[in-house]
């Protein structure tokens, strides 16, 4: 079977489009890729769930756990174990924070222990200002694993309902999606929460929803046809979206902001498709390293928040600032309406990380080939 690099360069595309919002990227850049470039992990990630899995599921489990948790409780432990450290280290401070003000702290013995039980057991705890982008891990694995029950309970009623039996193939996957819709609506209409998943859900019912939308896409694909005028009209879709009725994956979403997020989400993975596939059909260095990033999206999730220092120590010369607002999250906000800096850590975000891995991967391989 042929690889399909076309959802690998969706997915970096995606990552470096992250990188960029999280980079305090001008407003109008902003609010236009977080209509979409979350969602667009989810259905790439749906876009692989296989239909075997409904007679095996131990496997996609256990899968699913393997290629989420383990890196989220790996590196979460990590970021706790340094968190103090980066205090000592001048990385940290609780002078500077995020935008809105909030601050960090050290973390006593008692936090630290309670932040190591909340990663085991809810996957939450991380490090808000090292790991924000950390809930993406436990929404993905909540949502595939709820896919996989929900799709395979309707599936199943389906096959015990003769009227239903002819349209089985449609009504699970179909129904999956349209479940997800009705329960963000209820959610965010009333305000409810979902009391053992940290955040309340809302990002864990969407992310099944995009998952689902994922797989739908797949089954259909070879009647979906690739144009440019169709990938600009996405744009303008997404684009009016993000400015009269702005939406994201935020877990904080009100009923107005999830029914603005659907249309722009799907609209905006079409446009990244249709640009992944124009970009896959030429062979060069930009199509083997768009590949190479989309193949190596964990490292860049990981790291892409502590590289963006390196750029806040220049920022912090360029403008002769004070030291300590290298601990601002996630980059620094003075001056970041009005220069370009957002470009260099979008940079550094994705480079760093990249090369790091690139660099792990060369050595062990020449270890590989020297001990053979």
């Amino acid at each position: 079977m042929q690889r399909n690099t076309v959802i690998s360069i969706c997915k970096a595309l995606a990552i470096i489009l992250m990188v960029i919002g999280h980079a305090d990227a001008p407003d109008v850049v902003s609010q236009f890729l977080y209509e979409f470039h979350m969602p667009v992990f989810f259905i790439t990630a749906g876009y692989f769930f296989s239909l075997r899995y409904l007679h095996d599921e131990a496997t996609f489990v256990k899968k699913r756990f393997k290629g989420l948790y383990i890196p989220f409780l790996k590196w979460a432990v990590f970021f706790l174990i340094i968190h103090n450290w980066m205090f000592d280290l001048g990385i940290l401070n609780e002078q500077y924070g995020n935008w809105s003000g909030g601050v960090t702290h050290p973390y006593s013995w008692h936090q630290m222990q309670q932040n190591l039980w909340n990663m085991v057991t809810a996957m939450g705890g991380y490090d808000q200002f090292l790991c924000g982008a950390f809930w993406f891990f436990r929404g993905l694995l909540v949502a595939s694993i709820a896919y996989l029950i929900i799709y395979k309970g309707l599936d199943y009623v389906a096959g015990r309902t003769s009227r239903l039996t002819p349209y089985r193939e449609v009504i699970a996957p179909v129904g999956v999606c349209v479940l997800m819709l009705l329960l963000a609506a209820w959610k965010t209409a009333e305000g409810l929460r979902i009391i053992p998943l940290i955040q309340g859900g809302y990002r864990e019912i969407m992310g099944t929803f995009f998952f689902g939308c994922g797989f739908l896409f797949r089954q259909w694909e070879r009647q979906y046809k690739v144009t440019w005028w169709m990938t600009i009209v996405f744009a303008v879709i997404v684009a009016l979206f993000s400015q009269y009725l702005t939406a994201n994956m935020n877990w904080r979403s009100s009923f107005t902001q999830f029914i603005s997020l659907p249309v722009p989400a799907i609209c905006g993975f079409l446009m990244t498709y249709n640009i992944a596939t124009y970009l896959n059909r030429h062979e060069g260095m930009v199509k083997r390293f768009l590949v190479y990033c989309g193949d190596n999206t964990l490292p860049i999730f990981v790291f892409h928040i502590i590289s963006y220092k390196v750029v806040s120590l220049l920022k912090i010369w360029y403008y002769d600032l004070d030291m300590a607002q290298i601990g601002c999250h996630m980059v620094i906000h003075e001056h970041a309406k009005e220069d370009w800096f957002w470009v260099l850590y979008a940079i550094v975000g994705v480079g760093i990380p990249l090369g790091w891995t690139w660099c792990c991967q060369r050595i062990k391989s020449r270890q590989q080939h020297t001990s053979a």
